[in-house]
């Protein structure tokens, strides 16, 4: 007979166990649909703002501790590009601050942590998507603010997945989906930048691709919670400008015999936040080592609009 010791290379039996799985943000594009992603996986403790709030550090470890879980996923963030420029202070204890210290709890307790980063830390000179390895250079307060974050997460030391992605939409919270929709019932013409390049991703598909890749990490023999630690880029295939990612919506939605799109330059269209020219990434880390490739942007699109509400599954949420 072969013991499960042998079997298993005596790694410990966090990969055979159901994980007790912490998650931040769970009102959030990504962190909501996380929430039901990852049913299958453990028990998920599901928090928000209310439970942990990323802009006081100081109180992140005592519940951390309280919930002892074997797997910290932060879908919590500060996401308003613009406005960070004039809440900088904010912005960077949310973004920079608070997920190294939540890592460095994870520390205490063995625990592994999965975080989410952002194209925006890349500067956008390049002429090809951008690789992991790649120099960083952000041009916003936003972008400084999500590389410390990264940064810290990997100054703790701990085993973990930072997956950056950008161009996140979906069908609730804020986003350029839903702002092209809202205009499209007020506006007979809108104008939309089209110097600007990425691969618009929808927030399902990297929850379903989270949920997948923590699934094959659990049965891995190289390590105890991941079998690879690092930085993936996760992103939708293919790619657009932000015009052309508008005229998709539109003409999927059937809006655009109702309002006319124009395209303009960046320069027509000054915000307070300087946006990356080109913020498309290279997926083939996160291929060949999970062996996971997210639908191209038009596809992921197309099932985004099809997609009706689900109905929440109700897991154990911190009161």
């Amino acid at each position: 007979t072969v013991s499960l010791a042998e079997l298993y290379d005596g790694y410990p039996l966090l990969i055979l166990k159901p994980m007790r799985i912490l998650l931040t943000g769970k009102n959030g594009q990504i962190g909501w649909e996380l929430n039901r992603s990852l049913s299958t996986l453990g028990t998920i403790f599901a928090t928000g703002r209310d439970q942990i709030d990323l802009s006081q550090p100081e109180t992140l470890g005592s519940i951390i501790q309280e919930i002892k879980p074997d797997i910290i996923i932060n879908a919590a963030a500060y996401t308003a590009v613009d406005k960070a420029e004039s809440e900088p202070e904010l912005a960077m204890t949310v973004n920079g601050i608070a997920p190294g210290v939540i890592a460095q709890e994870a520390k205490k307790i063995g625990a592994g942590m999965i975080h989410y980063s952002t194209n925006y830390v890349y500067d956008g000179k390049a002429t090809f998507p951008y690789g992991e390895d790649d120099p960083t250079c952000p041009l916003s307060i936003y972008g400084k603010s999500k590389l410390a974050g990264d940064q810290g997460v990997i100054q703790a030391g701990i085993p973990h997945i930072i997956f950056r992605t950008g161009w996140v939409y979906s069908l609730r919270g804020s986003n350029f989906l839903l702002t092209m929709q809202k205009l499209a019932q007020t506006k007979n013409q809108i104008k939309v930048v089209d110097d600007q390049i990425g691969g618009p991703t929808w927030s399902r598909a990297i929850a379903e691709g989270t949920a997948r890749i923590l699934e094959q990490c659990r049965g891995a023999k190289k390590s105890a919670i991941f079998s690879h630690s690092g930085i993936f880029n996760m992103s939708c295939g293919g790619e657009t400008s932000w015009f052309g990612f508008a005229k998709k919506i539109f003409e999927l939605s059937g809006l655009l015999k109702d309002t006319e799109l124009i395209s303009i330059p960046t320069i027509e269209y000054p915000t307070p936040a300087v946006r990356p020219r080109n913020s498309l990434l290279s997926n083939k880390k996160l291929i060949q080592a999970f062996h996971h490739e997210l639908p191209h942007w038009q596809e992921a699109l197309q099932e985004c609009l099809n997609s009706a509400p689900r109905p929440q599954k109700v897991h154990n949420t911190l009161r």
